[in-house]
């Protein structure tokens, strides 16, 4: 489903057709994860300045209350960079009617007034982070562990790894070149002499991506692998091993 005009033209500011709005948000149990209504659907999901990701539930739907932790935990994991709200169609019926709503759970991704995705089923926070992750701001030299794969396969990176050498030893990317995070500051000439471009990772690419951000201030950027070595292996690709 995909519309050509920001969805503020469709539903025609923040009245609902046909009719009053309903009453106030009804209230959850968890913060990361609040109602929204018709009424305030404009406010909390148009004109959010972050992307919204909205679950089309219903109460009595067994599917819903099934994936409900896992949508709770994408929530805590996505905080800061994407809301997670859920709309329940029973109660907005001229919102599920404007964007013709047939099955519950529906999941959209609206961003900047528009929707960016839509998927209808049950999602796990897998499938989820999949759904938003081509809508989200990526830091500079970012790079996915599939995309870091080609460029390895055509030689115009080299993976670096600054972990300590210990772990390194037990498994690490293919062709990688160990350089300890703690190494880094006194090998930046070496680091840049590589037979390629310089990915630095580490387990989960926390500390790379706050590394990379530091070497870039000082103006000397470099790119990292999102997720790591552990997004790396998620996806299946091959490590080397003792």
């Amino acid at each position: 489903m995909r519309y050509d005009k920001p969805l503020m033209h469709i539903f025609g500011g923040s009245k609902s057709p046909g009719g009053a709005s309903p009453g106030p948000s009804k209230p959850t149990s968890n913060e990361l994860l609040p109602y929204v209504t018709e009424r305030d659907f404009e406010q909390q999901v148009l004109l959010s300045e972050i992307p919204v990701l909205v679950e089309f539930m219903t109460e009595r739907s067994q599917s819903c209350k099934a994936i409900e932790p896992e949508v709770i935990a994408f929530a805590k994991e996505m905080s800061g960079k994407l809301s997670v709200v859920k709309v329940d169609i029973e109660k907005s019926l001229n919102l599920a009617r404007q964007l013709r709503l047939q099955q519950v759970p529906t999941f959209m991704l609206f961003v900047d007034q528009r929707l960016g995705d839509a998927q209808v089923g049950p999602l796990d926070k897998k499938q989820l982070r999949a759904m938003v992750e081509p809508f989200l701001p990526r830091q500079e030299g970012a790079i996915k562990p599939r995309e870091l794969a080609e460029l390895i396969k055509r030689g115009a990176v080299v993976a670096v790894d600054v972990r300590d050498a210990s772990a390194f030893g037990r498994a690490h990317l293919p062709g990688a070149k160990s350089m300890p995070e703690t190494e880094i500051a006194t090998r930046l000439a070496e680091l840049f002499m590589l037979p390629g471009q310089p990915v630095l990772y580490d387990r989960s690419g926390d500390r790379t991506k706050e590394l990379a951000a530091t070497m870039a201030e000082q103006g000397a950027p470099v790119a990292f692998l999102e997720g790591g070595i552990l997004a790396w292996e998620t996806e299946g690709l091959p490590v080397e091993r003792r």
